[in-house]
């Protein structure tokens, strides 16, 4: 769809794409996040990883096997509110190949397509050659059928394009106003928008 003097491109919600929270969403879950989304049905639902969010908990706390593969900051990511006692990963792999225990994100725009899910009880010396980048979330965020749909009806997320490096970015705290910055226009202006309005 073509940008229109209404606003933004419109882009689906679909596997590789951003939710990105926008300022009127005040969900202390979800507040200025920057969710990807990896899994998206129609029937089942959608199910996402906050990339903006890192704890003070070192990989190697809880997922020693895997320190060496994580990206810095080395620490576990907050992932969302579902199942927080779960881990996950995402890895970029280069190349062309599959290695054994990970799994590219389904349906996605081609250039997100080097990055994919890992299986946690794969031995890490069997990705380790593959894998360029990698990190761990705690939890998840999840949406039953049509309700992503009615919060971004409801003017609480921009379904944006994704890069691969914001799965992994150095500064994963300042993820939110990167990636409005980047679209420009309207959503660069939104980047600039204060933590408290009402001290503007």
């Amino acid at each position: 769809m073509d940008e229109t003097a209404s606003g933004p491109e419109v882009y689906g919600a679909t596997a590789g794409r951003l939710l990105v929270a926008t300022p009127v969403l005040g969900d202390p879950n979800f507040r200025r996040t920057v969710v990807l989304i990896v899994e998206h049905e129609e029937e089942q639902g959608t199910l996402g990883v906050v990339l903006n969010r890192p704890t003070e908990v070192p990989v190697g706390q809880v997922l020693e096997p895997w320190t060496e593969l994580a990206t810095d900051p080395s620490v576990v990511f907050s992932g969302g509110p579902v199942a927080p006692n779960s881990a996950l990963a995402l890895a970029l792999v280069p190349g062309t190949d599959e290695p054994v225990g990970w799994h590219p994100l389904d349906g996605g725009p081609p250039k997100m397509s080097r990055l994919g899910l890992v299986d946690l009880d794969a031995p890490p010396g069997l990705l380790a050659p593959a894998i360029a980048r990698l990190r761990v979330y705690a939890g998840y965020a999840g949406w039953g059928a049509g309700q992503l749909q009615g919060e971004i009806d409801e003017g609480a997320w921009y379904v944006l394009p994704a890069e691969p490096a914001d799965a992994f970015s150095a500064e994963p705290t300042r993820l939110w106003p990167t990636v409005l910055r980047r679209q420009g226009g309207e959503l660069a202006y939104v980047a600039t928008y204060p933590e408290d309005p009402t001290l503007n």
